[in-house]
């Protein structure tokens, strides 16, 4: 970009070019020198490249010169002879001919006195091959890093004798004992530069980079700078594409390097920065890339060193070679780098008094130490105040004292700081060793400041970040060696640090800097001083005085002679520079106090005095009167179009309705949802994280308050989202009907009256600490201030409210409180210092990745990036603009009116234009020479659009006036003037102030009513929101915005008299943030909103595009912006854009508004392919409107052509009058063929017919801003990152860079990345509250409570933390709920109708004699058992076919119904339950040791496994009192057990066992809370590969390990060892406390056996009428456990009952269950088992499915009573894993997890059938459950006949019944002479069974008979035993088995038919 500017310094360095020069002059006397600027701007670009072939690094400066002068060069001499050494003298190598050692090894230490100008360096010497000789050198003579510039010949000193004067090298080297052989060459032999280490010690430095040689790479630079890279500013279009690493963060905008071709001083930092001519080092290629980016970046100043010898080269000298040509080498002395930093940083305007300075001086003005007498009337003849920036001043830190008229200068100390950062960078370096890396000399920061203020352009405001990054790009590129050395390397020895003694020579630093501002047409003047700066002030005072700086914007002042530091400072005199500075240094309270002080004393009087001359016809006052006094009684015609409909439409019933007016309904948006789940999981995190800061699990309910800024509008603006969210209800906070005043609980406005609400949300958290509390600080950049910091706390109570409140300890430890802090402008709380963790923060996601829409939306977000997008070439429309008409008389006013400050100018101005285009609209024609296009665009849209609407919807505009005291103002003028045209009914102009609420007059209330269909008589709109079509002109006022949204009716952002010098990136995003928006999907927004042409062209043709109509306005505003872009620009309003470029005739129909015609129209219809370039095509027949900008015609010209459309301004008031008429009648177009459809002002033909409500368009196009001239090019210029330039600026005004030594931001980095950089770059000033965070004494500082929530303005941030909150509530209430099963019983109609009812309703306990005769109900009622066979009781109970009901089969899968429940007080949890009550029950307690427990064996003999059981206990050592152990040795021997008569209520008498697998999560293993805290024993029965896990869970539970042969086992396994564990056990204790004296019928027998998933236990309560009435009422509610538990066990004559158990609870209970309170019949889940009546009665181990039934079957078949308490309910958690579930059916051989279907279970014995990996039960269950009708086909829904099955029950699936029969002796079995069995099934029969048995029972011809034995053999020996061949005929084929492999013992059967 930058190569083909102009004007631009070359790379070649100056001195060399200079030097060519000279010397060619010196050599030809005929050849003519090229100048040496023709030189330094034109040279090609080979040297640039050869540079960087050659990459020698930069010879950044020598450290040793101190001065310069030194003896003159020389010549070498011819000789090659080498002269005898003297006699008598030292030929010692090492040593000089006087005996004195040179050898640098010897030296090292020694203080060696050094001329300036001269060097040390190393000579090598062939003998001395390991040593240098030390020699001073005149460094004239020595190369630059390049190679070049050495002056032939040789000047050097004897550092050893000291002898001087040696003038050439073949004498000194003869002196110093070289003892060559060859002619002595100095390139030769001396070979590297001599430094000091940080210790002083001189040390072999870098080599000399001789041309040829290698590289050398200088060790150290004394000159540190702070901000390397010359941004490129605004316009500085060569620089702007800049470095290709991410330079530190300034704003990068003007590119320091100059257009001047200024020498740019010989130094090479110079180079490096201003155009890295000069590289560091060629062994980097990324540099090297780097520095070709940069060079084309950069308009480089090619001469970039100081001339270390000021005059031009001796004549000895003729023989240069082009090669050498400077004397000047770059190295000269940096050493002010070190020196006197400046002094003092404050600001004030009058510095300290009674400076001396150093010795009178000859400028007659001022003597050194005398003040400097500011001129009285410096003011009126500069028409600005001075800005004088101190640089470097005074060694004894003093400015200059002014006296005289102060008022007039403004005195700041920011350049002194910014110099002093950038002499801090270095000390990034330190921890790298880097001592020797000197930051940036002074002069040399004083020359690249010279440069950067050249190249401004003049409407350019000099930035410190980008002198920072300008200091930052010099040094690096001047040490980019080193830094690279030492990040990868030891230390190498450095130079010392420059002595302060090394001045330039006094010539040197002015000559250097005048030489680089002699090519700016004096926009810089350099004063040089002798003495101090003082006499250089006077000077310049002088010379403003005289008027001869009247086009110098900058005068540098330096002072640079005979002391080792330089003084300086830099005036800003350019009048809009000046006053832009000068106004900047206010703060916004000094701000406001100005423009209120000159409004109220009057000054501003003068301005409207002017205003009034401007006027031809006169005052515009007098002007508005007699419009008025004519206009009494009729309003204009060209008005009434808009007045006469829309009152028709208010008053008539059937007014015409406007369809595009629809309020939005508030639904979330998935972005919204996405960020509130975003959110969610943050809190989640926070909580799950080990630092226990949040204990999700202990809060029952969210609450939250939600903090604002103190607007009005905001408030009721987040009311009403609050109040429309549900979120109140939602949350349990408010019930339905809640008030406004319920609502406003939650919303805290931060005002003075904010502590007291703040108190008692405070003391809420603190008595509901089981409410989660979420404190949301939206807009929370807003108010930073701190309260300890705060001056003014006792004064004013508002300061500093946000820390005392939302920082306050309280707040902090509370446990139950969540801050979150939403903002759009998160910067100020990215500090160092931040109390927000980087992992806290959420930021809004980005609608696309990687291409992918990631949440679709019908609605497109608009903002900051879009509105720049918009202005990028092509796009036809640019809807960020700036008015140059406007900005063009605020700076001419400026001059005249030097005493006002800019604000007061700005807003007069442009109130000036709303009233005169006001005018104009209104036929006051002439007016429209006195506004600006783009102020005439808006107010014709503004008052024309509702003309459109059949219901009158107009725009709004917002006019942003950030002064409150300005915003008055302007309010009443606009209404003054507005009343006088009488357009009071055609738009409301409404003052928005914070403080206040909206006032809007009756006509509008009423309107706004209608539209939104609002009853209330006493309604009034309270937000901006409810403004939606109100045509209207909204002052909003406040110096910042604080959040408040606006419709969709806006079409103009007027940003115009923002305050320009606000230049931090928070306050201009938050300006531009008013803009941003949504626009529909629907209509593809190609880019921006360019395009509105895409609406069908019908509809162009029948609408009227009000702003299409712009008139005049149309070729407006856009043109202003800088010339690339003018010519698209057009100012078409985007809206109206809605062609983008209508037709020309469109627009210039505008023009007259009326655009009716059908002309027109049709060339609407064509307008698309308009659009774009064509659309200058817009009317070229109009006339260029000369004065359509007050600025010269040429602004004009940079309209398009297209704004020649407008037409002239006679004609075009009148047309404005007619603007609406839509009709096409009559086109009075004045002015210009093109636009003949402009219509007559005929009031009858202005009725829209077919118009087009501005609403449509406003939900496609965002609105169009206008910004300053300065704010745009801030905005619009984008960085070297590719940034927007306004990215870079200063984040906020609260904080402060922590170093200029910082990268830029880049375009890539993530929100994530830019946090991180600002808590990396920023720092909190003393006044900012997170200033004192770090001193808290937590290393990390970050609060774990606190979140951050950033996205862009207007996006929906309020929504998604309602949203949040909402969802947030629901996930504590889900972890607070769970979901149960809830099924009603099965088979309630084939209960069976005994003659017996339990009929005592009231009785607590079963009479055990009543209970007796109850019978046993066979039938199963439990849901999960629907799929299961019905068990047959008794012939009546099977009425017919259909008796059972069977579910079709794909409904048996179905997913079982479920209730959602709040777990109370009393539940069963798992581990994810945590709470301080119970942590010592689960172990985790610090007094508990942590998995303490002990490992236990346990045996028993079982005759039915054939072999000893060997159980293994797991017991922690808090469980051992339960157990008895052996003394001694510690053997398990028992488990405790009660008494029988025990009655104590402390402790729960019956042991429980739980067997669980797969579940150590999930299992509700935690009873502490539903046991109430009772003492209880509880055991878990975990399988063997298990138990790891499970004691990791539950350290502090009891494990009973079953052995490893149970490890496939199912839970009947678990039932059979628990029983038989049990009763075993019971003997035990019998024995044991037989001994003690206790009966063993008083042990307790009682176990309870409970599922996994019990989670809650219910009890109902009933209200009996009377003792045997039928009438009750019932109720059911939550217990305990142990309530449940300890009445049961209270039960009299327990111990006759061998099973009890109760229901399962279901939603549906009907009161028929709940009626009798105990039955006789299955019972499951929960059991409270007698393990002594039950001992002969077994569960069978075998069994996986049913083995409940089957063992309820046995025991009540041997005659036991069961007994189920039917006003007990337990509940199941539905939990998705383990259980059941985790047995998987697949096939032993492949390892791929095919799907094995039931079928494939059995197969015939010896078949090749695949074998499957599974316990041969669990296969035969399935197949049984899937496919018995295979074996029992005559069963099948034949309910009649049941199959009768022996000892077991099996489920055979749901459509074949079973009866039951036991073959023990004794055993109670139905009656079976009524039944014909369709089947028999044999199951593992033994001994009992036996042929006599089956003999007694009947079966029909043909029913089948299954026959199941563990292998082949035995079934043979069975069907012979049981003579079943008699009856039954069997076929070989009807023979299976399971499909397990031989080793997994697979389960035979046989079939048969009967015979």
């Amino acid at each position: 970009m930058g190569n083909s500017y102009a004007g631009q310094l070359k790379t070649t360095r100056f001195e060399e070019v200079l030097h060519n020069s000279i010397e060619a002059s010196l050599r030809s006397s005929s050849l003519v020198p090229r100048p040496v600027f023709s030189q330094l701007y034109l040279e090609a670009e080979q040297q640039l490249s050869a540079l960087e072939g050659r990459g020698c690094a930069v010879d950044n400066e020598d450290e040793e010169e101190e001065g310069e002068g030194g003896p003159e060069p020389t010549c070498p001499p011819n000789a090659c002879q080498v002269h005898p050494p003297p006699e008598g003298c030292c030929t010692v190598d090492g040593f000089c001919q006087a005996g004195k050692d040179l050898r640098l090894v010897s030296l090292s230490s020694e203080p060696i006195d050094v001329p300036a100008g001269f060097l040390l360096v190393g000579a090598k010497s062939p003998s001395l091959p390991d040593h240098l000789l030390v020699c001073a050198v005149d460094k004239r003579f020595l190369p630059d890093d390049n190679g070049h510039n050495a002056l032939l010949g040789f000047s050097g000193n004897c550092v050893g004798c000291g002898k001087k004067g040696f003038c050439y090298f073949t004498e000194f080297s003869n002196h110093i004992n070289l003892k060559l052989t060859t002619q002595p060459k100095k390139q030769k032999h001396l070979k590297y530069y001599l430094v000091r280490n940080a210790q002083g010690a001189l040390t072999k430095g870098p080599l000399i980079c001789w041309k040829g040689s290698e590289f050398r790479s200088r060790q150290t630079s004394a000159n540190t700078c702070s901000g390397s890279l010359f941004l490129p500013s605004e316009s500085s279009g060569p620089l702007a594409a800049f470095s290709s690493e991410p330079v530190p963060g300034a704003t990068p905008s003007i590119p320091m390097g100059a257009q001047q071709a200024g020498p740019a001083s010989e130094h090479p930092s110079l180079a490096a920065a201003v155009g890295p001519a000069v590289l560091n080092g060629k062994d980097s290629p990324k540099h090297q890339q780097l520095v070709k980016n940069d060079l084309s970046a950069m308009p480089r100043p090619s001469a970039l060193g100081i001339l270390s010898n000021s005059g031009p080269p001796k004549k000895r000298h003729k023989g240069w070679s082009p090669e050498s040509p400077s004397a000047a080498d770059a190295g000269y002395s940096q050493g002010g780098g070190n020196r006197a930093k400046c002094e003092s940083a404050g600001m004030s305007c009058v510095p300290q008094v009674g400076l001396v300075g150093p010795a009178s001086v000859t400028f007659p003005a001022v003597a050194s130490g005398e003040p400097v007498s500011v001129p009285d009337n410096l003011l009126q003849i500069c028409k600005a105040k001075p800005v004088i920036f101190k640089g470097k001043y005074d060694s004894h830190g003093n400015f200059p004292y002014l006296c005289g008229n102060l008022n007039d200068v403004v005195v700041s100390p920011l350049l002194y700081t910014c110099y002093q950062n950038s002499q801090s960078i270095s000390r990034a370096y330190e921890q790298c060793g880097a001592s020797a890396v000197q930051p940036i000399s002074e002069e040399m920061q004083l020359l690249l400041t010279v440069y950067y203020l050249v190249q401004l352009a003049a409407d350019q405001v000099p930035l410190m970040e980008d002198l920072e990054q300008i200091f930052l790009r010099s040094w690096r590129e001047s040490h980019l060696t080193e830094i690279r050395q030492y990040q990868q390397a030891p230390p190498q020895p450095c130079p010392p640090a420059p002595s302060a003694a090394a001045p330039v020579t006094s010539a040197q630093l002015p000559w250097l800097a005048g030489l680089a501002a002699s090519s700016c047409n004096d926009s810089v003047h350099v004063i040089e001083c002798t003495y101090s700066l003082a006499e250089g002030l006077s000077e310049m005072f002088r010379l403003l005085i005289e008027g001869k700086l009247a086009k110098t914007n900058y005068v540098v002042i330096v002072r640079a002679c005979r002391s080792p530091a330089i003084d300086s400072c830099v005036a800003v005199t350019g009048k809009y520079q000046a006053r832009i500075l000068s106004e900047s240094l206010l703060t916004p309270a000094e701000y406001q106090k100005e423009v209120s002080y000159e409004l109220v004393t009057g000054k501003v009087d003068s301005l409207g005095a002017f205003f009034s001359t401007l006027c031809p016809e006169g005052d515009i006052d007098t002007l508005l009167d007699k419009f008025h006094q004519e206009n009494q009684g009729h309003i204009p015609s060209s008005l009434t179009a808009s007045s006469v409909p829309k009152s028709a439409s208010l008053d008539v019933g059937g007014a015409p309705v406007c369809t595009s007016y629809n309020l939005e309904p508030h639904h979330i948006r998935p972005f919204q949802l996405a960020v509130a789940q975003k959110l969610l999981s943050h809190v989640c995190s926070i909580a799950d994280s080990s630092t226990q800061n949040l204990d999700l699990g202990s809060f029952e309910k969210v609450d939250f308050l939600i903090c604002i800024p103190p607007s009005e509008v905001t408030y009721q603006q987040t009311l009403f989202h609050v109040w429309h969210s549900g979120v109140l209800l939602e949350l349990g906070l408010e019930k339905e009907h809640m008030t406004k005043q319920r609502v406003e609980q939650y919303v805290l406005k931060l005002d003075a009256e904010a502590q007291t609400k703040f108190k008692s949300f405070l003391q809420n958290s603190f008595q509901n600490p089981h409410t989660l509390f979420v404190l949301i600080h939206d807009h929370a950049h807003w108010d930073l201030v701190s309260a300890v910091h705060n001056l003014y706390a006792q004064s004013d109570p508002a300061v500093g409210l946000v820390d005392r409140l939302l920082n306050c300890r309280e707040v902090k430890e509370a446990p139950n409180i969540v801050t979150l802090h939403v903002t759009s402008f998160p910067y100020a709380l990215q500090t160092q210092h931040t109390l927000i963790s980087p992992y806290n923060e959420i930021h809004w996601p980005a609608s696309y990745s990687n291409g992918v829409d990631l949440y679709p939306e019908n609605k497109k977000y608009f903002g900051l990036s879009e509105f720049i997008e918009s202005t990028l070439s092509g796009h036809s429309l640019p809807l960020l603009r700036y008015d140059s008409s406007f900005e063009a008389m605020v700076t001419a006013l400026g001059k005249r009116f030097p005493r006002l400050h800019s604000a007061v100018i700005r807003t007069f101005v442009l109130v000036q234009h709303y009233a005169a285009a006001m005018m104009a609209v209104s036929g006051l024609s002439q007016m429209k020479d006195y506004t600006s296009v783009e102020t005439l665009e808006i107010t014709q849209n503004l008052i024309n659009a509702p003309k459109q609407c059949p219901c009158g919807h107009g725009l709004m505009v917002l006019l942003r006036v950030p002064c409150l005291p300005l915003a008055a103002v302007a309010y009443e003028r606009l209404a003054h003037v507005r009343a006088r045209l009488a357009l009071e009914e055609h738009f409301e102009i409404i003052l928005g102030n914070p403080s206040s609420g909206i006032t809007v007059g009756k006509h509008f209330v009423k309107q706004l009513k209608m539209w939104q269909k609002i009853e209330a008589a006493e309604w009034r709109p309270q937000t901006y929101l409810e403004l939606e079509g109100l045509p209207c002109i909204l002052i909003f006022s406040g110096t910042d915005p604080h959040g408040e949204s606006l419709p969709r009716s806006l079409r103009y952002c007027d940003l115009r008299l923002i305050n320009s010098s606000c230049l931090v990136r928070t306050a201009l995003e938050q300006e531009l943030g008013l803009a941003a928006y949504f626009v529909s999907n629907e209509v593809p927004l190609e880019k921006g909103a360019r395009h509105e042409p895409l609406e069908s062209d019908a509809e162009k043709l029948s609408s009227t595009d009000n702003e299409d109509e712009e008139l005049v306005t149309e070729g407006s505003t856009s043109e202003k912006r800088s010339p690339v872009k003018r010519e698209r620009s057009r100012s078409h309003d985007s809206a109206s854009s809605s062609l983008s470029s209508k037709a020309s005739s469109s627009a210039l129909c505008g023009e007259s508004s009326a655009q009716p015609g059908a002309p027109s129209q049709g060339e609407r219809a064509r307008s698309p392919q308009l659009c774009g370039p064509l659309e200058e095509a817009r009317a070229p027949g109009e006339r260029q409107r000369p004065q359509a900008s007050r600025g010269p015609p040429s602004v004009i010209s940079r309209h398009s052509p297209g704004l020649a459309s407008q037409p002239d301004p006679g004609p075009r008031a009148s047309q404005k009058s007619v603007q609406v008429s839509v009709t096409p009648s009559s086109s009075q177009l004045s002015s210009s063929g093109s636009s003949p459809s402009s219509v007559a002002p005929v009031a009858g033909a202005l009725i829209p017919q077919a118009s087009q409500c501005s609403m449509t368009k406003a939900c496609r196009q965002p609105p169009v801003v206008f910004l300053p001239k300065l704010v745009y090019d801030m905005v619009t210029a984008t960085d070297s990152s590719g940034l927007p330039k306004a990215a870079s600026l200063l984040p906020s005004h609260s904080v402060v860079w922590a170093s200029s030594f910082r990268p830029l931001l880049s375009k890539t980095m993530t929100s994530t990345e830019q946090s991180l950089y600002y808590r990396q770059w920023t720092v909190p000033r003393p006044s900012h509250m997170d200033y004192g965070n770090r001193a808290e004494g937590r290393v990390d500082g970050f609060h774990p409570r606190r979140l951050l929530l950033s996205g862009p303005p207007q996006i929906g941030k309020t929504g998604a933390y309602l949203q949040f909150l909402s969802i947030l509530s629901r996930m504590l209430i889900r972890l607070t709920e769970v979901d149960v099963y809830d099924e009603e019983e099965i088979n309630i109609h084939l209960r069976e109708e005994s003659d017996w009812h339990y009929l005592q309703l009231s009785d607590p306990w079963p009479d055990l004699e009543l209970f007796k005769k109850l019978p046993f109900d066979y039938i199963i009622h439990d849901p999960k058992y629907e799929d299961a066979s019905l068990i047959c009781s008794h012939l009546r109970s099977i009425k017919s076919e259909d008796g059972g009901v069977s579910r079709k089969p794909e409904e048996l899968h179905a997913r079982r119904q479920t209730a959602r429940m709040r777990l109370s007080k009393y539940a069963a949890y798992n581990t994810y339950h945590h709470c301080e009550q119970c942590h010592q029950y689960l172990g985790f307690h610090p007094r508990c040791q942590l998995y303490e427990s002990t490992l236990h064996a346990f045996a028993f003999s079982y005759s039915v496994l054939g072999e000893e059981v060997r159980l293994h206990f797991i017991i922690p050592k808090s469980k051992e009192h339960h157990f008895v152990f052996s003394q001694p040795g510690g053997q398990l021997e028992s488990m405790r057990l009660p008494l029988v008569t025990d009655k104590s209520h402390e402790y729960i008498k019956s042991p429980t066992f739980t067997p669980t697998t797969g579940r150590h999560e999930h299992g509700l293993f935690n009873l502490f809370h539903a046991m109430d805290g009772a003492s209880h024993l509880h055991v878990l029965v975990v399988k063997e590969y298990e138990m790891a896990i499970y004691k990791k869970y539950w350290p502090n539970h009891i494990m009973l390990v079953l052995p490893s042969i149970f490890n496939s086992a199912g839970v009947g396994a678990a039932h059979f060892l628990i029983k038989e564990l049990s009763y075993h056990n019971l003997e035990l204790e019998r024995n044991r406390q037989e001994e003690l004296g206790i009966k063993p019928q008083d042990i307790w027998p009682f176990i309870v056996i409970s599922d996994d998933s019990c989670v809650m236990w219910n009890v109902v309560d009933i209200d009996c009428g009377g003792e045997r009435s039928r009438e009750f009422s019932w109720s059911e509610r939550n217990v305990s456990l142990k309530h449940v538990m300890q009445h049961i066990e209270a039960s009299p004559n327990i111990t006759h009952y061998a099973l009890i158990g109760m229901r399962k609870w279901s939603s549906k209970t009907g009161s028929g269950e709940v009626r009798e309170p105990f039955s006789r019949c299955h019972v499951h889940d929960f059991i409270v088992l007698n393990v002594d009546l039950t001992q002969n009665v077994q569960y069978n181990q075998n069994r996986f499915m049913c083995d409940d039934v089957d063992f309820n079957l046995r025991v009540h078949s041997a005659g036991l009573l069961l007994c189920r308490f039917n006003r007990f309910s337990v509940m199941k958690k539905q939990i998705a894993v383990g259980g059941h579930r985790s047995f998987h059916i697949t096939s032993k051989v492949s390892d791929n997890p095919v799907a094995i279907v039931p079928a494939q279970y059995i197969c015939a014995p010896d078949s090749k059938h695949t074998f499957l990996a599974a316990p041969a039960q669990l296969l035969l269950e399935k197949f049984l459950q899937h496919h018995s009708h295979r074996f029992f086909p005559l069963s099948l829904k034949n309910h009649s006949h049941p199959v009768l099955s022996v000892d077991c029950y099996l489920n055979l699936g749901s459509q074949i019944s079973v009866c039951y029969v036991s073959s023990r002796p004794h055993s109670q079995n139905i009656s079976c002479s009524d039944f014909a069995f369709s089947g028999l099934l044999l199951y593992l029969c033994d001994s009992f069974v036996g042929a006599s048995f089956l003999k007694k029972f009947h079966f029909l011809k043909g029913a089948t008979l299954c026959v199941i034995c563990q292998d082949r053999n035995s079934l043979r020996q069975t069907v012979v035993r049981l003579e079943l061949e008699d009856e039954w005929q069997f076929r070989l084929r009807d023979e299976f088995q399971t499909a397990n492999a031989k080793e997994d013992r697979p389960l035979f059967f046989l079939t048969g038919r009967h015979i």
